[in-house]
């Protein structure tokens, strides 16, 4: 039913959302925290984190609810994870969060294409229109030629194909598959190739900065479950859009904690992207009136 897809969709979007706010705020912490430890001490903190919080939550229900039978996609799909931590994390340390932000920001494009490819889901007009206007906001942010171009910003365009990927696995498997079996597994991936450097890369935590750690943890694990379940009840194509308003979110931080003030250009590009995101909602929004 069409009325039932547009629910799912809207579900979808505000899902996301949580999880773009919510990774956003991962990601400030983790750019106060570069400054005195190594990305992948960082990395293994989050990952760990995550299957830590999983184990807890699950206790005796873990064996049932991440036996699978996709094995190979949650291989992938966990890589592909931790390549965009890593990436992103990497790429704080020569840029600023905004900037890093905007350019990993040229996922929904990537994913919406893919959705159609791949997946077979509609490309129509509205959402077409969506990304291809979300992108020139981004770019307006980024500003092509201007000084964020260093090596250093290879980083975020990696990250930005390394979180379609994942995402599009994750929309693959969809509600065939309970959502604890894909934390559990991105996590321990994680934790076990992370944990591979902890013993040459190490540095000795300061307690003042344990609870950043700890808020690390917590937040990747929140952000990552509510990741998952968006692109496992909505269409990709549908929600990748809404992925842009990290943009804002990153722009906030970096405001307020990192004293770097977005100028009018970089105002402009945000409100195109925050104007597109609400385009597509708009327009698709008479199709919850119809059922078939």
């Amino acid at each position: 039913m069409e009325f039932s897809r547009e629910q799912d969709n809207r579900k979808g979007i505000l899902l996301l959302l949580l999880a773009v706010a919510t990774f956003t705020s991962m990601d400030a912490v983790a750019k106060a925290l570069l400054d005195t430890y190594p990305a992948s001490q960082i990395v293994w903190i989050r990952f760990f984190g995550q299957l830590l919080a999983v184990t807890l939550i699950l206790r005796t229900q873990l064996p049932k609810q991440v036996r699978t039978a996709f094995a190979l996609i949650h291989l992938l799909r966990s890589a592909t994870q931790f390549g965009a931590t890593i990436f992103f994390f990497l790429s704080l340390t020569y840029i600023g969060l905004t900037e890093a932000t905007a350019i990993a920001d040229i996922n929904p494009m990537l994913i919406t294409l893919g959705a159609a490819l791949f997946l077979g889901e509609r490309l129509t007009a509205a959402r077409i229109i969506g990304v291809v206007v979300s992108g020139i906001g981004a770019i307006i942010v980024i500003r092509p030629g201007a000084e964020i171009f260093t090596p250093g910003a290879i980083f975020p365009l990696l990250c930005a194909f390394s979180y379609a990927a994942s995402a599009l696995l994750t929309r693959h498997i969809g509600p065939r598959e309970s959502p604890w079996a894909a934390m559990f597994y991105a996590a321990l991936f994680g934790t076990l190739v992370a944990g591979a450097a902890m013993p040459i890369v190490w540095v000795p935590v300061e307690m003042a900065d344990v609870p950043l750690f700890l808020a690390i943890g917590c937040l990747g694990t929140a952000a990552q479950l509510a990741l998952i379940r968006a692109y496992s009840v909505a269409e990709a194509a549908a929600i990748a859009p809404y992925s842009y308003c990290s943009i804002l979110f990153a722009s906030v931080y970096s405001l307020f904690f990192f004293g770097e003030v977005p100028d009018l250009i970089t105002g402009i590009g945000i409100l195109v992207i925050v104007g597109s995101g609400l385009y597509v909602w708009l327009q698709e929004k008479p199709a919850t009136g119809r059922a078939s």
